[in-house]
């Protein structure tokens, strides 16, 4: 089984993530103070060097406005493999 950080899902979440924060007009830096952290931190993520834990992934979803349940049904849909 790959790494999380590599797999199939987490690169379908990382891309969404940028996508939405993106089509919301907000850059990594905007992200990253609504949410009180450094830009540091969303460019982790969107590199894919960090992982979120599941309250960082709704804290995200809503500063960016992403659905966070089409999110996870999405990823459902694609192997972890």
């Amino acid at each position: 089984m790959p790494k999380s950080l590599n797999s199939p899902r987490h690169e379908l979440v990382k891309s969404a993530l940028i996508e939405q924060r993106k089509a919301a007009g907000m850059s990594q830096t905007e992200v990253a103070v609504r949410l009180g952290r450094p830009q540091s931190y969303i460019a982790k993520i969107e590199g894919g060097e960090r992982r979120v834990d599941i309250v960082e992934l709704i804290d995200l979803a809503q500063v960016i406005g992403l659905d966070l349940v089409a999110l996870i049904r999405d990823a459902g849909k694609v192997s972890g493999r």
